[in-house]
């Protein structure tokens, strides 16, 4: 069944022609609570905005296209008649590049950002875009968007809580820490020490498999059967996978 798509997301459009590359950026901003369209070239981006009915937020562009560059669809975005010409766009440019930055900031783009990236830092660039383009944001808009939603499993940033169907799960600080590195990474094979990188003042001891014991007690809250996980599944030899369907 398709996923219902609430009439209150906001749109965002990826024109990338690698299709890797934008699967992972669309199902990572889908479950931050975005509406995510792809388009896997310059022209057909271009006309996904001009046929749309809904109009785009903000538009995250590719500069190396296969057909017209990105440069060349930033310029036609900012000719083109409103709404489009309204799009935010946040260019995804390759590291080394000033000139291309510059010659795109001074066409009408946001931001960029250059790859490879953090999908964290994708994420808070996007959100600091839209917060400059909508100062009314409310908060109850930012809540929602702070919220990772996994059947009936509910991870709150902001108030750092984990529910399933609004029942509280209990896990402590440490706890909530490595669920959020793997929930954000959801359908990610992670090895313990990128876990270990990616939670942040932290020391854990990979040797002592220490991280299979916060694991374990994770699963003790958010598993219906820990001999049996269905949430974060475990992958011998390398690490583990947050599941992208649960439920």
């Amino acid at each position: 069944m398709p996923k219902k798509i609430s009439q209150n997301m906001e749109r965002l459009l990826i024109i990338e022609d690698d299709f890797r590359l934008a699967q992972m950026v669309s199902e990572y901003l889908t479950q931050s609570g975005f509406e995510v369209v792809h388009a896997s070239s310059g022209l057909q981006g271009l006309h996904v905005l001009e046929q749309s009915k809904k109009a785009f937020e903000l538009v995250i562009l590719d500069l190396m296209l296969p057909d017209i560059d990105g440069l060349e669809v930033c310029r036609k975005i900012r000719a083109s008649s409103a709404p489009i010409n309204l799009t935010s766009v946040l260019m995804l440019t390759a590291k080394g590049d000033p000139m291309d930055r510059v010659v795109g900031l001074e066409l009408g783009a946001d931001d960029y950002i250059g790859k490879p990236f953090e999908p964290r830092e994708l994420l808070a660039r996007i959100r600091a875009i839209l917060r400059r383009r909508n100062p009314l944001h409310t908060a109850e808009d930012q809540q929602r968007s702070q919220i990772l939603k996994f059947g009936s499993l509910e991870i709150d940033k902001n108030s750092r809580t984990v529910s399933i169907s609004s029942v509280p799960c209990d896990l402590t600080s440490y706890q909530f820490d490595l669920l959020l590195v793997l929930a954000e990474r959801a359908g990610r094979v992670l090895s313990r020490d990128q876990i270990m990188e990616s939670v942040r003042g932290r020391e854990l001891d990979a040797f002592d498999r220490s991280i299979d014991v916060h694991i374990g007690r994770i699963r003790l809250s958010i598993e219906r059967d820990i001999k049996n996980p269905k949430r974060i599944l475990t992958v011998r030899g390398v690490g583990y996978v947050f599941a992208k369907q649960q439920d």
